[in-house]
């Protein structure tokens, strides 16, 4: 189970398939490395990941500018105006979905990426966010791994088998959307099959924001591929005091009671639980480490877990300790109005990923408990999305 913000959608899809069609394209990679058109590929490929991280695609400005410039080079690779899309509920705020024709034999696969990255401060980064820089073999900017890598490897990969003729038994349909980072139901998907189902109507989906590949040693070792999804929550901590003047300072003190509270949070961590995903996750993971690691590993898919190794894997991983339990961590705060002025609202805000089976009121009087202080309110910032977990076939 992925812990990113983005699910992987596979409809119907087996495992099987979704791993053949990973071989698929790493075999049609392979053979273009062995072809003269290697370099213009990489190349092109290169130019169109360094376009879309330099487009700022936040919240604030929208992917509008980001679905054109990839429509452009589509239209200019040959794909007609039929078959390229960029629409959404706002100038600024589109979508671009494009078909690859193929011979209709079976029903159309869909790719999904998104085009929107989280806003990035120029102050808080060692270089420019919005620049693309590549330096000892990393690539540096915001998208590069979530998820404008994936978006720049759709375009480039349906551009290529445009040149080459390549006719599909099944239209390859690919979409970009907006609005993912923000969990805006108005856009993206959402408002795709709201508005225009049409245009991603599929048998299969796949979500290129969910599962991961790893190569070790030049070799394919991997293929994660998410079966469940957390369920994204915020809460805002909110502390009412009636004020008053600096100059004459009382104990009752909002940010201090919230500081106080969240003190107390930073040191509580949900229980842990595993479900079919998880546990056969932690079980496969242990056979490809070795030492106390593996032994960790597989100690989580026993029956009854060890929570010695649980522990040990929480401490030494923020990604293993988040595939184990819900999760809320502090991430906005906001008090007072005035330097001279004593506070007389301090508000927090807790972004929670929720295990698939957890309930978001459970985890409210959970919260509860833990700030115990009747005078921190607890509420819900958005209305979450239910994400049941899957059983493994």
């Amino acid at each position: 189970m992925n812990n990113a913000d983005k699910g992987f959608s596979m409809g119907n899809l087996p495992a099987v398939a979704a791993i053949l069609l990973a071989m698929v394209v790493s075999s049609a990679w392979a053979a273009d490395q062995e072809s003269s058109s290697l370099s213009s590929t990489q190349k092109l490929a290169r130019e169109i990941f360094s376009e879309l991280i330099e487009i700022k695609t936040t919240h604030a400005i929208g992917a509008t500018r980001a679905a054109e410039a990839m429509a452009v080079r589509l239209r200019s690779a040959g794909f007609s105006d039929n078959d390229i899309h960029v629409l959404g509920p706002l100038a600024d705020k589109r979508n671009l979905v494009v078909r690859l024709r193929g011979s209709g034999r079976a029903k159309p696969i869909l790719f999904l990426a998104h085009l929107d990255v989280v806003e990035a401060r120029p102050e808080d980064w060692t270089f420019d966010p919005f620049k693309f820089l590549e330096r000892e073999g990393y690539f540096y900017g915001r998208g590069t791994t979530d998820v404008k890598d994936e978006a720049a490897d759709l375009i480039v990969n349906l551009i290529r088998l445009k040149k080459q003729g390549y006719s599909p038994d099944r239209d390859i349909i690919v979409a970009l959307t907006d609005d993912e980072e923000s969990g805006d139901d108005t856009n993206g998907v959402a408002w795709l099959l709201a508005n225009h189902p049409n245009l991603i109507d599929a048998e299969y989906c796949i979500n290129t924001d969910g599962g991961s590949g790893d190569i070790r040693n030049g070799r394919h070792v991997l293929l994660e591929i998410q079966t469940g999804e957390k369920v994204y929550v915020s809460f805002q901590l909110e502390v009412k005091n009636k004020g008053g003047h600096s100059s004459l300072p009382v104990k009752d003190n909002a940010i201090y009671r919230l500081a106080q509270g969240l003190v107390r949070l930073s040191q509580f961590e949900f229980p842990v639980r595993l479900n079919d995903t998880t546990r056969t996750f932690f079980e496969r993971m242990a056979s490809r480490e070795k030492g106390p690691l593996a032994k960790d590993l597989s100690a989580m898919a026993l029956p009854a877990i060890e929570m010695q190794a649980a522990n040990r894997l929480a401490s030494s991983s923020a990604y293993y300790n988040a595939m184990m339990r819900t999760t809320c961590v502090a991430t906005l705060l906001s008090a007072g109005h005035a330097e001279n002025a004593l506070p007389q609202t301090a508000r927090a805000t807790l972004n929670c990923r929720l295990l698939p089976d957890d309930e978001p009121d459970r985890v409210r009087k959970t919260l509860e408990q833990v700030l115990a202080d009747s005078q921190i309110a607890v509420s819900l910032v958005n209305k979450p999305r239910p994400s049941p977990p899957l059983a493994l076939e």
